[in-house]
């Protein structure tokens, strides 16, 4: 079972058929560039396939985060290590008019403390492919460092970005996954 994480602001639930509109149009975008889009429909609909297969093949994956008070999805964030990874990642993907707000910071915050916390990782990585400014800023006002480079087959080369570890962050307590 996906558990549904809770912010002051966000609720990050498990990835559904019902996000696939709003997938589809993140992954038609140029937002997607930094991510493996843009993507036809078919393509996208891999994508949320491999996000929900994500969750049963690892017992961790990325959630659809949801601003609440509102019937807006503001994008997918959370846990990812696919083969030819080279480390679990926690990573961000925002969809169209909900940057510049905070929603990625808080909710890959939230999803760190997860998995620091319920799943006992003791590090984290995020990568960034270069030119993406905005996710490194997510990155570095969540406290991670640049680690060096990694060479993806399909992405290139991409920026480590090394989170500080379980003992060294403030955020997490169980309040967070009600």
């Amino acid at each position: 079972m996906i558990p549904t994480l809770e912010t002051e602001r966000l609720v990050l639930r498990a990835p559904e058929m019902g996000d696939f509109e709003p997938f589809a149009a993140f992954y038609a975008s140029e937002r997607s560039k930094f991510v493996g889009g843009p993507l036809n429909r078919e393509g996208s609909w891999r994508m949320l396939a491999m996000e929900i297969g994500h969750w049963t093949l690892a017992g961790f994956g990325r959630w659809i985060v949801d601003v609440k008070g509102g019937d807006k999805t503001a994008g997918l964030v959370g846990l990812f290590a696919p083969e030819g990874w080279p480390e679990p990642e926690i990573g961000w993907d925002l969809f169209e008019g909900h940057e510049g707000k905070g929603y990625a910071t808080e909710a890959a915050l939230a999803a760190r403390a997860y998995a620091y916390d319920v799943l006992g990782w003791q590090t984290a990585i995020s990568l960034v492919k270069p030119g993406n400014a905005a996710s490194a800023r997510v990155a570095e006002r969540m406290g991670a460092r640049p680690d060096g480079d990694f060479v993806h087959e399909r992405h290139g080369t991409v920026h480590i970005w090394r989170h500080p570890g379980p003992a060294d962050t403030a955020e997490g307590g169980m309040e967070a996954y009600a």
